[in-house]
């Protein structure tokens, strides 16, 4: 038996056995809704809690569709599963349950063993589809990546955005390839060993084509966010603002069979309420993995260092799996040398490093100087893979003026070692695509919004955000094509040197954190770290079973010297940044001594072991 046919959505339009059309429709304001369809206009029946039903054979898949609104007001369904016009068009009506699915053995792995890979679907590929990611699904297994990360995929207007400005939550973008292609490329992902993790978003939504307002009570005035009126989760009416976003999470999975995901900025949810939004997601995961004997999981991205958003339910946490946390990425760039400017002025660099490493929040009850205040809680029973760490990402790269990635900002050596810091860490590692050839085009800010005013709007808003960066001249038009395509990838630099030799070594470090059990351990507990600010080198050391694994890195411009821990009577080399095999400078000595006082190149990253694996 098929157990993800025992459960199924309940809003929007859907298809039961008999291929009738179940329509469920929100709108607990109205006194009057009606589907229409191209042929006909057919009522719909007012239930409880400001539900309106109806079942017809009238609409089959395929069929396109609006919801009118107390005889007068035509908008799309809030719950559309596909947008072919766009946002301003109409919906049309999808059967999820069409696509042959081929992924039966499929087995979600563990959290603690994702080695993940952020990518943008529209500039990943030469193709921006789906099945443009598909094309590219060897070259990652070949890299050493264990789950894909889909930036957002909800429908958004144009077909140029990051997808941050979504406002159908249910839809997929149909530029991509739609719901089917989204279903293609996960099935195929799962064929080939790989997991999927989907960015959604459910603190905002997006300004052009949001039809929430008209169709029932969605937000709220009780709370101001950047992005204007909150989503009403604790106000009244919430219960089916609630319930839209929980359908949605289900959707993902049961009809999608995504693994897991990243749910945009949570600290922006604002939400009062006994039972936070966030507590009664994960209820409902877990009821839909007993239903479908799969595993999911849901990774927080939070800023507020609040350990309770990852703690289980039974300690009274929200029952995230994991988050982001960009306190490892704030430090590692300072210590790599970023200017300690704007949020960057908190972070003190390789102590603050060696801190990250071993506490996990570095401003853990701390006085923040940026903030001006005593700032965040300690991350006590967390294990590493409850931490996603990064060199760059989406936000990270594209919210700069110029959208320069690390190989436009740090040299060649530096890359290098910034990857080993965060492959040789207790934590989960993510790439930023690209990064692992060293791609030197930028990931700008783009958009293609239809509404000019909002056009006009969004350029005025980006020249004034970095207006103080007028030296560097000009911030790039977000409307602008040129500027999208200026984001897509280079995959023909993969057969240029200094790239080639750049790919090898994620290659050679992603195969080390699997080979060896100190690195692919997430257990925060089996490591010493320790840091010296007047070298700005630090040492790390991982254990597992009898097996270490010493991790050393010179963050310097200077050849330094480091002294060998003396609890192993030597260790042999397993990788040398610095090797000229990777356009290194110079090769370390393939074993060392303990106490011996080792010299380390600049901007290098040493990994010696008391045992081959």
């Amino acid at each position: 038996m098929n157990m993800f046919n025992q459960v199924k959505r309940e809003i929007g339009v859907n298809f039961n056995e008999a291929k009738n059309a179940e329509i469920r429709f929100w709108a607990p304001e109205a006194d009057r809704v009606d589907i229409q369809t191209a042929q006909k206009l057919l009522p719909l029946e007012k239930k409880d809690l400001g539900y309106w039903e109806l079942q017809s054979d009238a609409l089959q898949p395929g069929s396109t569709y609006n919801f009118l609104l107390n005889g007068e007001t035509l908008i799309p369904d809030p719950a559309s599963l596909r947008q072919p016009e766009g946002v301003h068009g109409v919906s049309e009506a999808v059967d999820l349950k069409a696509f042959v699915w081929t992924d039966q053995a499929w087995k979600n792995p563990a959290l603690g063993s994702y080695v993940l890979y952020e990518l943008h679907a529209g500039t990943f590929s030469p193709e921006g589809t789906f099945e443009g990611v598909i094309g590219k699904l060897d070259y990652l297994l070949d890299l050493g990546i264990t789950a894909i990360e889909l930036m957002p995929v909800a429908q958004f207007p144009g077909e140029r955005n990051w997808g941050y400005d979504g406002v159908f939550p249910f839809a997929v973008q149909n530029s991509y390839g739609g719901a089917a292609g989204l279903q293609k490329l996960v099935n195929a992902c799962h064929e080939k060993g790989l997991a999927v993790v989907l960015d959604v978003v459910y603190n905002h939504m997006g300004p052009e084509g949001n039809y929430f307002g008209q169709a029932g009570p969605y937000f709220t005035e009780k709370y101001h966010t950047p992005w204007g009126s909150a989503i009403n989760f604790d106000d009244a009416w919430s219960d089916g603002v609630r319930r839209y976003f929980i359908e949605n999470v289900l959707m993902w999975f049961r009809d999608f069979h995504l693994d897991a995901l990243r749910l945009d900025a949570v600290h922006a949810i604002k939400d009062l309420g006994v039972k936070h939004v966030l507590q009664e997601i994960s209820q409902e995961v877990d009821l839909l993995m007993e239903a479908t004997r799969r595993n999911y999981y849901l990774i927080a991205e939070c800023d507020l260092n609040d350990n309770k958003y990852i703690n289980p339910l039974t300690q009274h946490g929200y029952g995230m799996d994991a988050q982001w946390i960009d306190e490892f990425h704030h430090a590692l760039r300072v210590t790599a040398g970023e200017p300690t400017t704007g949020y960057y002025s908190d972070f003190t660099g390789i102590k603050h490093l060696e801190k990250a490493y071993r506490d996990g929040y570095i401003y853990d009850g701390i006085y923040s100087p940026h903030r001006l205040k005593t700032f965040g809680g300690k991350a006590e029973g967390n294990t590493g893979s409850q931490f996603v760490v990064f060199s760059q990402n989406h936000d990270q790269v594209g919210n700069r003026m110029l959208g320069e990635r690390s190989s436009e900002l740090l040299s060649y050596e530096m890359q290098k070692l910034m990857a080993g810091a965060v492959l040789c860490s207790p934590f989960l590692p993510m790439l930023f695509m690209g990064e692992e050839w060293g791609e030197t085009h930028p990931f700008l800010f783009f958009t293609s919004h239809g509404d000019p005013e909002l056009v006009k709007a969004v350029r005025e808003g980006r020249k004034a955000e970095f207006a103080a960066f007028h030296a560097e001249g000009e911030a790039p038009d977000p409307q602008s094509e040129d500027t999208f395509n200026r984001s897509r990838l280079q995959w023909d630099l993969l057969e240029e040197e200094g790239h080639q030799q750049l790919l090898s070594f994620y290659k050679t470090m992603i195969g080390l954190r699997k080979q060896y059990g100190p690195l692919n351990n997430t257990e925060r507990s089996q490591l010493t770290v320790s840091a010296d600010a007047a070298t700005n080198c630090l040492v790390l050391k991982r254990w597992e079973d009898g097996v270490q694994v010493l991790c050393l890195m010179n963050f310097s411009k200077k050849t330094q010297d480091i002294t060998i821990p003396d609890d192993k009577p030597y260790w042999r080399k397993i990788l040398d940044s610095a090797d000229p095999k990777w356009k290194g400078p110079h090769a370390a000595p393939a074993s060392i001594d303990a106490l011996q006082s080792l010299e380390i190149q600049p901007q290098s990253i040493l990994i010696y072991t008391n045992k081959y694996a």
